[in-house]
C-alpha cells in the first residue's frame, strides 16, 4: 500500500486529490495538512510514502517544507512531488535541490497523477515536460565551468551512457530496453552512479547530466 499525504492550502482541491487516489487500488491517503508546518507534523505521526506538496502555503511554503523532509533523517524514505504552475518555475531548481523526486502542474491528467505517485513511490523521478523545459533552460545559465571529465570522474563509458538517458527522463525499464539490458542491471548501473556521484536521489542525477553537458535542453 502506497500512503499518501496531501499538502495545499485549498480544501477543494485536497478533497479532489484524496477521491482521485483513494479510488485507486494500492494508494491510500493518510493524511492532509494546510501548509508545511502542519505537514510535518503530521508526517511525523503518521508515515507516509508520498507527500503531493502545494508551493504557495501559509505557515511553512511547500518549498521550506520540502527542504526539511530533506534535512530530516526520520523521514528518508518519504518522496516529495511538487505540484506547481508555469508561474512557479522559478522556485523548481531550488526544490530539486532540496530534494523532490517529482514535478506535475496542477492542470495535469488524473492518470498522470496517480502514475506519479506510483512512479516516486519506487524511487523514480517524474518531471512533467513543461516544468523539465523551463527547469532545464534556468539551470543551463548557471551551468558549471569545469568539464564535464572532472565531474564524472570514476564512472564508466556504460554508466555515463545510463546517466544521459537518466537525464532524459527515462525510467530503469526504459533504459534497459535501449541499451539491451536486463531491468536489474539497469537498476544496479543507477544506483552505482548515484553512490559515485553522491547523488541525493534521481532527480539529483538529471540535474547532474545537464550540468555536465551530457544532456542538453532540447533534446530528444
Amino acid at each position: 500500500m502506497i500512503r499518501v499525504a496531501l499538502a495545499d492550502d485549498q480544501l477543494l482541491v485536497r478533497a479532489g486529490f484524496r477521491a482521485l487516489l483513494d479510488a485507486e487500488t494500492g494508494i491510500e491517503v493518510v493524511a492532509e495538512a494546510a501548509g508545511g508546518i502542519e505537514l510535518l507534523e503530521r508526517i511525523r505521526e503518521t508515515p507516509v510514502d508520498v507527500v503531493l506538496m502545494d508551493i504557495r502555503m501559509p505557515e511553512g511554503d511547500g518549498l521550506w517544507a520540502t527542504e526539511q523532509i530533506a534535512a530530516d533523517p526520520r523521514l528518508a524514505g518519504v518522496h516529495v512531488v511538487i505540484v506547481t504552475t508555469f508561474e512557479l518555475d522559478d522556485y523548481v531548481a531550488r526544490a530539486v535541490r532540496a530534494g523532490a523526486a517529482g514535478f506535475l502542474v496542477k492542470d495535469t491528467e488524473p492518470a498522470d497523477l496517480v502514475r506519479a505517485v506510483r512512479v516516486v513511490a519506487e524511487g523514480e523521478a517524474l518531471l512533467s515536460p513543461g516544468v523539465t523545459k523551463r527547469l532545464l533552460q534556468r539551470l543551463a545559465v548557471g551551468l558549471r565551468e569545469a568539464p564535464a571529465t572532472a565531474v564524472l570522474e570514476g564512472i564508466t563509458d556504460r554508466e555515463r551512457e545510463v546517466l544521459r538517458l537518466v537525464g532524459l527522463g527515462m525510467t530503469n525499464d526504459e533504459i534497459a530496453e535501449r541499451l539491451y539490458l536486463s531491468p536489474l542491471t539497469a537498476k544496479t548501473h543507477v544506483s552505482r552512479i548515484m553512490a559515485k556521484l553522491h547523488a541525493r536521489d534521481r532527480v539529483h542525477l538529471v540535474v547532474i547530466a545537464y550540468e555536465t553537458g551530457l544532456v542538453a535542453p532540447g533534446w530528444q
